[in-house]
């Protein structure tokens, strides 16, 4: 198998993450999103979408969206216990706190990166404005998490699960904006902390400071 990613995209982080959770190897290709290889015929080919992470089986079959790839691999890995939950409750509870981080936070925070930074602008309209609603739309929610987290050690279950993961990868990703978590959330902040010092979010760091 090979996994085209950009190793500082917060999509791409997330499945090294998960990756290194269930201790699965996979053969990694950098694709120059930057620089626009992924809008190329020959990556397009591949990618449905035009986006990474891409995983490419060895028979030719190509799976893209970082959440189906982290459910295929999860499959094929053998764990016994899953990262998107093993009671019907756990599943339940975990889909919708990962749904939550992904419309409410990771959604508007990268419409704030891309329409504030307008790294992209070469490729789509950019639009300032926006950029700042959405940076608004993403401070606003994290009051939601740190309630959230006040009564729970990880956000959506007693154990990290891929909700954890999701909401990492973009909080994480928002210091290239220089948004940190507001001193006023100590639950999130903590919560926070202690996810920098798991072992899988520490071996996919590299140089993923906040130039991404």
């Amino acid at each position: 198998m090979k996994l085209y990613e950009y190793a500082m995209a917060p999509n791409a982080r997330r499945v090294s993450v998960f990756l290194a959770e269930i201790d699965l190897q996979v053969e990694r290709i950098n694709v120059d999103i930057r620089g626009g290889e992924n809008i190329k015929q020959q990556f397009k080919d591949k990618a449905v979408n035009g986006l990474i992470p891409l995983l490419e089986l060895n028979d030719g079959t190509c799976i893209g969206e970082s959440v189906a790839i982290c459910r295929y691999l999860e499959s094929i890995s053998g764990q016994a216990t899953s990262l998107f939950g093993d009671t019907p409750l756990e599943v339940a509870e975990i889909e919708m706190w990962h749904r939550i981080v992904e419309f409410q936070v990771m959604m508007p925070a990268l419409q704030a990166f891309r329409n504030l930074s307008g790294i992209y602008k070469d490729r789509e309209t950019v639009v300032p404005q926006w950029g700042e609603v959405s940076k608004q739309r993403y401070l606003a929610a994290l009051p939601m998490l740190d309630k959230q987290l006040s009564e729970n050690k990880y956000l959506a279950s007693n154990r990290f699960s891929m909700a954890d993961i999701t909401l990492f990868s973009i909080i994480n990703f928002m210091r290239v904006l220089k948004l940190n978590v507001p001193d006023d959330l100590p639950n999130l902040q903590r919560w926070l902390s202690e996810t920098k010092e798991r072992d899988s979010v520490k071996s996919t760091e590299l140089d993923r400071a906040a130039t991404a």
